[in-house]
């Protein structure tokens, strides 16, 4: 095994359990932090599977900026809403379960479309010329962003778009909430 099958492990091992732990976590600001672990090792994983751009674009928008807007809004808030973020009252719920099934229900779903899909006989992998290292992929991929993957691209910016609302509206003080 040679040293950049490490790394990948590595990275690949730090971004499963820093997620598992940062669904698992009670603390709100520490959830927060491991989510920048989470974001940070997807994209040294993205840097192994040569997407220079979606790395940088990984660290720059998601960690530099969603997740700073989620910190300063957790930091202005008031303790009366990050008290009422924490559970009144711990132990099962009626509503856990029906989260919990409707997870396992996607869960299983999304195993069987994976199982069930030939990715050779898919033509848009089949159109899809690979990429070697000595290309430029900022300037390939700002063409097919602007051309073909517009609507997607739009679709990204109003979810920015509703996470930095969502995050000025946790970070004011007062009014109804």
């Amino acid at each position: 095994m040679g040293q950049e099958q490490i790394l990948f492990y590595f990275f690949g091992a730090s971004v499963l359990i820093s997620a598992l732990c940062v669904v698992l976590m009670r603390n709100l600001v520490r959830s927060i932090f491991l989510f920048f672990v989470t974001l940070f090792c997807l994209a040294a994983l993205y840097l192994f599977a040569l997407a220079d751009f979606i790395a940088l674009s990984q660290v720059v928008i998601y960690a530099g900026g969603v997740l700073v807007l989620m910190l300063f809004a957790f930091m202005l808030s008031s303790r009366e809403l990050l008290n009422s973020i924490k559970p009144a009252v711990s132990g099962f719920k009626v509503n856990h379960l029906a989260g919990i099934l409707t997870s396992i229900l996607f869960l299983f779903i999304l195993f069987r479309v994976i199982i069930k899909t030939n990715f050779n006989q898919l033509m848009w992998i089949q159109k899809s010329i690979p990429i070697t290292s000595n290309e430029n992929t900022a300037h390939q991929i700002g063409i097919h962003i602007m051309t073909a993957y517009l609507l997607p691209f739009e679709i990204l910016s109003i979810f920015l778009l509703m996470v930095l609302i969502g995050a000025a509206h946790l970070a004011r003080k007062g009014g109804k909430e």
